[in-house]
């Protein structure tokens, strides 16, 4: 692999000092969940650290661009603001471990832990749902107050706010992450057989099958437009067209980024048709949708695997944290 130019002089390390577990944009501030349970709020490495969750590790991370919550190991959902605030907003029943969270538009905010699920809308009314097995992901509709989520054999899609039981889109096997496209036509889980399953929902509940893949898809991003899924899990980025009807049904995936190791992190940039991906031997590419033209971030560092990536609001500056607690922060040159 050549690349035609590289971008490794415009990234500013940060010691983040643990493993990044998820990295996020409060505003203009960055802020990277740690697995020490502390969120270092940066960009600098002389941001300050809030211990998120002192007595465990975060488990998981959600951002709606004013707040950052997280859920960890020791049963607790926490909320914090750019400036530090730290506030409990939630709690598993007997501290059991905090699988998955979504954030809604509005304020409200849905977690899980183990079958149970609980979603808090904006009003603070709470209502809560036993999925069929453990609930592993969960994701708000783009529009309505709608959840998506995953467990064994399927996804239920649940009103909250609605009586009666959710809908269930079924498909054999264990379903982990999920996610809406962005015009709420369709929805896709990961699994554990190294595969992506989507359901059409207009105007039909028909399958997708997306599989070929030698990992586990851990990572998801559409690009700005919604007319493409890049997917983690093989050594090249796969990414699915979502431009017709049918979504991928039928055509032929993208790969970009070709390399001897596995793609673990992918992230659209918010505006342009630029992936960034970040690789298990620790690796950092942009890709040009356009024509494929490389540009290097961060070349390989053993023992580092890529484990977060985040754009601010505005595309000019990447974020991304690491397995061995190096972290840093490219700023596109002008």
């Amino acid at each position: 692999m050549t690349t035609s130019a590289s971008l490794t002089s415009h990234v500013a390390p940060i010691a983040a000092g643990a493993h990044v577990s998820a990295a996020h944009w409060l505003g203009e501030r960055l802020a990277l969940a740690l697995g020490d349970g502390s969120v270092l709020l940066g960009p600098d490495a002389e941001g300050a650290r809030a211990p998120a969750h002192p007595d465990g590790a975060i488990l998981c991370a959600a951002v709606d661009g004013q707040r950052l919550v997280t859920g960890g190991d020791d049963g607790r959902v926490v909320e914090i603001r750019a400036d530090g605030t730290l506030a409990e907003i939630a709690a598993a029943k007997g501290g059991a471990w905090i699988d998955a969270l979504a954030l809604h538009s509005d304020g409200g905010f849905a977690f899980s832990a183990g079958r149970h699920v609980s979603c808090r809308d904006a009003k603070g009314r709470e209502r809560t749902l036993e999925a069929p097995t453990t609930a592993r992901g969960l994701a708000f509709a783009p529009k309505g107050y709608r959840l998506a989520v995953a467990h064994y054999n399927g996804v239920s899609l649940w009103y909250p706010n609605h009586e009666g039981a959710p809908e269930m889109v079924s498909w054999k096997g264990s379903h982990l992450d999920v996610t809406w496209s962005p015009d709420g036509r369709f929805v896709v889980s990961t699994m554990q057989e190294n595969a992506l399953h989507g359901w059409r929902l207009q105007p039909d509940r028909g399958h997708m099958r997306m599989s070929g893949y030698p990992a586990k898809v851990r990572s998801l991003s559409w690009s700005a437009d919604g007319k493409w899924l890049a997917t983690s899990g093989a050594e090249a980025s796969i990414i699915w067209p979502f431009d017709s009807k049918e979504g991928p049904t039928g055509k032929a995936p993208r790969e970009c980024g070709v390399r001897p190791a596995r793609v673990s992190q992918v992230r659209f940039h918010p505006k342009a048709p630029v992936l960034a991906m970040g690789y298990e031997d620790g690796c950092i590419l942009l890709v040009r949708f356009t024509d494929a033209a490389e540009l290097l971030v961060r070349p390989a560092v053993k023992g580092s695997a890529v484990t977060a990536l985040a754009w601010d609001r505005t595309g000019g500056r990447l974020a991304f944290g690491c397995a061995d607690g190096q972290a840093g922060l490219l700023t596109l040159p002008a």
